[in-house]
């Protein structure tokens, strides 16, 4: 058990380097959401259930809703044209 928490905490950690690289576009922000949420609840279902099973179902449950949040989240961007520039601005 401790070799799957050693795995899934280095994956968390490289999932972090990753979404800091997130941009405004929600697909990209859902992929780093699912890495993320897959990683915590990895983590979480393994050490609540001690077992690989709550480990596996941790993680499926954390980057559903990781990838629901990374995508709900992202920036919407409004792209417009004022005398002959093009602008973009995000909320």
């Amino acid at each position: 058990m401790r070799k799957v928490l050693l795995k899934v905490s280095i994956l968390s950690m490289m999932a972090a380097g990753l979404v800091a690289c997130n941009t405004s576009n929600p697909t990209d922000r859902a992929v780093g959401g699912a890495l993320i949420g897959g990683a915590g609840g990895a983590l979480v279902g393994g050490l609540a259930s001690g077992s690989a099973g709550g480990a596996l179902a941790g993680g499926a449950i954390g980057a559903a809703g990781g990838a629901i949040v990374g995508a709900a989240t992202a920036p919407r961007c409004q792209e417009y044209w004022y005398q002959g520039r093009r602008y973009q601005r995000c909320n």
